[in-house]
C-alpha cells in the first residue's frame, strides 16, 4: 500500500475531512470531526510508513497478539489505537482497509444518534 491508496480510501467515506493539526507532516483525517485515522508523511516517505487507527480495545489486543506489524498506538492512547506497520509486507492492502473500516465505524458508533444517521 502506498500514501496515496491510504489517502484516497479514506476521503471517499463519507463526511471524512483531512487536516494538519498538529504539523505539517501528521494527516489526520477525521469523520465528524474525529480522528479515526493518521499517519506521518515523512517516515512513508523514508519507508517507515506506518498508520494510527481507533480500534475496539479487545479486537486491538487480538491484532496485536496476531501480527507482528500492528503495535499499540504510536504516541495515542495504546488500549484504543494500533499502530499498522507496512515495512514487513505482512498485511495485504485489503486487510488494512478493513481496519480503516473498523476505525471508522468505531468513531461513527461513538457519535450521537442524529449525527449517525446522517451517514447511514
Amino acid at each position: 500500500m502506498n500514501v496515496e491508496d491510504y489517502r484516497d480510501y479514506c476521503m471517499q467515506k463519507k463526511e471524512v475531512t483531512e487536516h494538519f493539526p498538529f504539523d505539517n507532516d501528521t494527516l489526520v483525517f477525521k469523520v465528524c470531526n474525529k480522528m479515526f485515522a493518521l499517519a506521518s508523511l515523512k517516515r512513508w516517505e523514508n519507508g517507515e510508513g506506518f498508520i494510527n487507527l481507533k480500534c475496539d480495545a479487545e479486537y486491538a489486543q487480538e491484532l496485536r497478539a496476531e501480527f507482528d506489524s500492528i503495535k499499540p498506538g504510536y504516541h495515542m492512547h495504546k488500549k484504543t489505537w494500533n499502530s499498522v506497520y507496512f515495512q514487513t509486507g505482512e498485511l495485504p492492502a485489503k486487510f488494512v482497509f478493513e481496519l480503516i473500516d473498523h476505525s471508522y465505524d468505531t468513531i461513527v458508533k461513538g457519535l450521537p444518534k442524529k449525527v449517525r444517521e446522517t451517514l447511514l
